[in-house]
């Protein structure tokens, strides 16, 4: 089907739909249909004819309405009529200039005079890119005069030569190109410009031309750029969160807009006296430190009026701005310094650039300063609910506020020693955040206290919490964990009502446990069982922890990823000291840009408390110390054989202080100490008598004090008028890499 076959079959339905449907998008069919007449060169004689034989046809079977027909036939025409009227005022204009310039003497003086007239730089080039002619316009653009044609490749006043070459390329293959760079001036200056180029198809040599326009575009682009710099300000800048980051914000939007290298604030909280300093840039300084020049300027701009910048000229360079002094507030108390990477000339663009910027800046100091009052206000009231930072031996932990911490949280713990040897410990989160949940956090938490106090076990606690809760407003869904913890033999019932699981870590490599039973449903929620209660016993040297969500939780990741990465993290830390746990934990989950939840955590570390056994000196009293010295030290984790050998070492001390100490009086007593301290079990026996001299030929005793120095790591032996102590440490070996 040809392409007129085509159009007429699209004309005869476009119209009949238009007769049916009478719309304006039906109607707009009929100019689409005209562009494509004038796209394939269908005459308009042939479109009236067409479309009149089709009325003819249609009128002959039906009422055709003729008024709407013409209306469609008119919109169908309107394009050849514009495309028609236009080549004719065309080919009308080039009459005239043809035969103006055919009217003058001189063709070459015409054209050149034409050619300068151009305001924008125009410059012919040969076949290999040699600048051969070049207009006045473009001599002020580059700063090279005409005088030195012809220009060479690479052109002098080329600074990107790797995308002029490559445009070189796109000329030659598709013959013409338009793009943007900079070109350094003669005189130094840095110049955008916009340059055309097309190819003039050679003739009689067969060498192609080039001829080309080049806009200078500087004062565009740099308006364009102060603009995106103030928007990109104005919208950063309205959500930092504190001066150092404000202050960042403005040195990365300033330094490419105006070649600020450094941005400096210097605030009198007082109104007086020396001020504190904040910068971006460079290392902070304080006020001490800075350049006293520079502390005049500070000093002087506080009377200035607020919001205009005075570029001020630096010590060693008058005449020249080294920077540029405003204040940001109108009571004079906060003042702004941009240093200038290089000394210059302030145009008029940029005090106003700069004008603009500190009326936004002033207004984001304003908030920052009104958010720091806020989040010490409420990072103050958070902390006094909290229970005091000093916790029971044994415990350390840590409240880690979100970021931006603007609002209270409803995360909270509690450390709380019930009796002896046992401590209670609740972690909670509460739904929401700001007052309300800092209030139901608040009433939670005593209303925990008060059940621990009178000896509520976990499952008990819960369930009374589940009353308090159905009464406080708000309190729906609070999730806690509840534990009761014997510091002495390291069992912990425990009960969880929707928290996260507790994680234990053992003391051998890859001995971690998620305590993830005992547990049941948010507070205040329905259920139809009792709450669970569980219990576990800690071997000494484990390691608990117990958190809130905002650990753990990240968005599109299972919780039990964020959780095994928080236990695998916990591992890590067995050689730290406990102090130190909670800070290596929090940052090495922390996610890059920070919290976005409270962080409450309570960390305790299984210790197996001082061994000590008092009884008289006598030697029926030597295997009840050997049985219980060797019970304590199983607890304590100490191999089979090297607790074998710190028994030996003690029973033979205890039968020097029966033998030697009171000579058989059996007056006296022995004490045995026995205490795990940084990887090292370290023993005292400890007497009060005073040993006899060693006889000459001992025969077969004298043995024992040979044996228990070559059975110790390290031993001494200090006698003196009240008693002699015998103190020895022992090293168990380190567990084998990979089990």
């Amino acid at each position: 089907m040809s392409k007129a076959d085509a159009f007429r079959a699209r004309y005869d339905a476009a119209l009949r739909a238009y007769l049916a449907a009478r719309d304006e998008d039906s109607l707009a069919v009929g100019h689409e249909l005209g562009r494509i007449a004038l796209q394939d060169r269908i005459s308009v004689l042939d479109i009236v004819e067409h479309h009149f034989g089709l009325v003819y046809e249609a009128g002959r079977t039906a009422a055709v309405d003729d008024a709407g027909a013409l209306e469609f036939l008119l919109q169908t025409l309107a394009p050849l009529d514009v495309a028609t009227r236009g080549f004719l005022d065309g080919t009308r204009r080039y009459a005239e200039q043809r035969a103006r310039a055919e009217g003058l003497a001189d063709r070459d003086k015409f054209r050149t005079a034409l050619v300068n007239s151009l305001q924008e730089g125009f410059f012919v080039a040969d076949h290999e890119a040699t600048v051969v002619e070049m207009n006045h316009a473009l001599v002020e653009i580059v700063g090279y005069p005409a005088e030195g044609l012809p220009y060479r490749w690479p052109h002098p006043w080329l600074l990107d030569k790797e995308t002029a070459l490559q445009q070189r390329s796109v000329v030659r293959d598709s013959g013409g190109s338009h793009y943007e760079t900079p070109i350094r001036h003669r005189d130094g200056h840095l110049v955008w410009v916009l340059v055309t180029i097309n190819t003039v198809r050679g003739s009689g040599s067969g060498l192609d031309a080039y001829v080309g326009t080049v806009r200078d575009i500087t004062a565009e682009r740099a308006f364009a750029a102060r603009e995106s710099a103030v928007l990109r300000l104005a919208t950063s800048v309205a959500v930092a969160k504190s001066v150092s980051e404000l202050l960042s914000i403005t040195l990365d939007e300033c330094r490419a807009a105006l070649d600020v290298r450094r941005v400096l604030v210097a605030e009198w909280p007082n109104g007086d006296g020396e001020p504190n300093v904040q910068a971006a840039g460079r290392p902070a300084q304080s006020w001490r430190q800075l350049h006293p020049w520079l502390r005049e300027t500070f000093q002087q701009a506080r009377q200035q009026l607020p919001l205009t910048a005075k570029p001020i000229e630096g010590p060693d360079r008058p005449g020249k701005a080294h920077g540029l002094v405003a204040v940001l507030s109108g009571s004079g108390d906060l003042a702004l310094w941009l240093e200038l990477g290089s000394p210059r000339w302030i145009s008029a663009e940029d005090r106003l650039l700069v004008t603009v910027l500190i009326g936004h800046l002033s207004l984001a100091m304003q908030h920052v300063r009104q958010f720091e009052t806020a989040r010490e206000t409420s990072l103050t009231l958070q902390r006094a609910m909290l229970p005091p930072i000093q916790p029971p031996p044994g415990f350390a932990v840590r409240y880690e506020p979100a970021v931006p911490p603007l609002e209270i949280g409803g995360d909270w713990y509690d450390v709380l020693p019930v009796g002896e040897h046992r401590i209670g410990i609740v972690v909670g989160d509460c739904v929401g955040r700001g007052l309300p949940a800092a209030a139901v956090m608040g009433q939670l938490r005593s209303s925990a206290r008060a059940l621990l106090i009178n000896g509520a076990q976990p499952a008990l606690l819960l369930e009374q919490l589940d009353l308090a809760a159905s009464l406080i407003p708000n309190a729906y869904c609070t999730t806690v964990f509840v534990a009761l913890l014997d510091t002495g033999s390291g069992a912990m019932e425990y009960s969880n009502a929707g928290h996260m699981p507790a994680v234990i870590v053992g003391p051998e490599p890859g001995a971690t446990t998620v305590v993830a039973d005992a547990a049941s449903v948010p507070l205040a929620v329905r259920r139809d069982t009792p709450r669970p209660q569980g219990v576990r016993v800690l071997s000494a040297g484990s390691t608990l922890m117990v958190f809130t969500d905002g650990l753990v939780e990240r968005k599109h990741e299972s919780i039990d990823v964020g959780i095994a990465r928080a236990a695998e993290v916990l591992a890590q830390t067995a050689d730290l000291a406990l102090d130190d746990v909670g800070e290596a934990v929090l940052r090495e989950l922390a996610p890059a840009p920070g919290f976005d939840d409270d962080v409450a955590m309570v960390i305790y570390r299984h210790r197996q408390p001082p061994f000590r056994f008092e009884t008289q000196a006598a030697a029926d009293q030597l295997a009840g110390m050997r049985r219980r010295l060797g019970e304590w030290l199983e607890g304590a984790g100490v191999p089979e054989s090297l607790g074998a050998d710190i028994v030996l070492v003690a029973s033979e001390a205890c039968t020097n202080c029966v033998e030697h100490a009171y000579r058989g009086r059996g007056d006296g007593t022995m004490l045995v100490e026995a205490d795990a301290v940084d990887r090292e079990i370290r023993l005292r026996v400890i007497d009060s008598g005073s040993w006899k001299t060693p006889a000459a030929n001992p025969g077969n005793s004298g043995r024992g004090l040979p044996l228990m120095r070559a059975i110790s790591d390290s031993m001494e032996v200090n006698s003196t008028a009240d008693g002699t102590v015998v103190a020895a440490g022992f090293r168990p070996p380190a567990p084998a890499q990979g089990h």
